[in-house]
């Protein structure tokens, strides 16, 4: 190993459709990002090899990922992806010192504290509370959710599912559309409906529910582009269920949690659509709580805009396992 290399760490966030890796060359640096689809190789550790030789490296010592996948033993079975191995062994086969594997919505939790104002946009409330509880979640291919517990020494980060929880429809409309999903899927998740894929669903949904034919589903791209440009009415009212449901979704953590601190929303869609977000139902339907209404007014919700944060959270997982492990 190299000079070079023995001082590099490499950093990856691994998605259901985009495997995003980095090289940390110095603490906090991190350069060569490449973002890859993951499509495009058989095994987590081909995509590894893969980046490494791009970038001319020819072995690191220490590598942490966060993959959106609970992560609860040695195994690592994706859910929205077929990649599946064994930590231990791609450590060894990779000739690491070190390979941490987490939660990548557990590492997004971590790189909130870093982002600055520029890398989020808030949608309504008041001011964050020092010192609270801060909610996150994000859909993406998935739906990922964690959070920041406050302590004595900062945060803990959250390694939860929150994603696969039970979808609770607000209104008429919105149990019609579970109960489709339902029919078509059985236990019907929160991610089934708050999700890319779930776009589609909630698109299908609507058109069954009006009589139109469907008969080939549309993608969540094709929704979002359709709805934001004025082609289609269906599309449109997809987007604002969608966005409606996020609402009751984010308050219902942040209720759960009392995360005054904020709730942030990350994941790959919202980004490509703020100018719609910010005056879609998200805001009216987060708020509409009943007695609780004036406690989620005061909160605020922030669009993690940066481009790559869960990289860096990752990068701060991996430097506070090797402090504890190496003090």
């Amino acid at each position: 190993m190299s000079d070079r290399d023995s001082q590099l760490r490499l950093i990856a966030d691994i998605g259901g459709t985009h495997a995003r890796f980095a090289l940390e060359t110095a603490p906090g640096v991190l350069e060569d990002i490449d973002v890859m689809p993951c499509a495009a190789w058989p095994t987590l550790e081909a995509a590894l090899r893969e980046y490494l030789a791009r970038t001319g490296t020819r072995s690191v010592a220490h590598a942490a990922i966060g993959i959106a996948n609970p992560v609860t033993s040695d195994w690592v079975q994706m859910t929205n992806h077929h990649w599946a191995f064994s930590i231990e062994a791609t450590r060894e086969a990779l000739g690491l010192t070190t390979l941490l594997v987490i939660n990548d919505f557990t590492a997004l939790a971590l790189a909130l504290p870093e982002l600055g104002e520029h890398e989020l946009v808030q949608i309504g409330g008041v001011h964050a509370e020092a010192g609270s509880p801060i909610a996150l979640l994000g859909p993406g291919t998935g739906l990922g959710v964690s959070a920041l517990i406050p302590h004595a020494d900062g945060f803990t980060p959250l390694a939860g599912e929150g994603g696969h929880v039970s979808f609770a429809p607000f209104d008429e409309r919105e149990a019609a559309i579970w109960r489709y999903a339902r029919d078509r899927f059985g236990h019907v998740s929160a991610e089934r409906l708050l999700s890319g894929p779930g776009l589609s669903v909630i698109h299908q949904a609507l058109c069954d529910l009006a009589g139109e034919p469907c008969e080939v589903p549309m993608t969540a791209a094709q929704i979002t582009e359709f709805a934001l440009v004025g082609h289609c009415a269906r599309c449109r009212e997809t987007l604002d269920a969608f966005t409606a449901m996020l609402g009751t979704a984010a308050a219902n953590l942040a209720l759960t949690l009392g995360s005054r601190g904020g709730v942030y929303l990350g994941g790959g869609i919202l980004p490509r659509m703020l100018d719609y977000f910010k005056t879609s139902p998200f805001r009216a339907r987060f708020e509409d709580k009943g007695r609780f209404s004036g406690y989620l007014a005061a909160i605020p919700v922030y669009v993690i805009t940066a481009r790559y944060p869960a990289l860096t959270g990752a990068s701060a997982a991996l430097s506070l396992h090797l402090e504890k492990h190496h003090a």
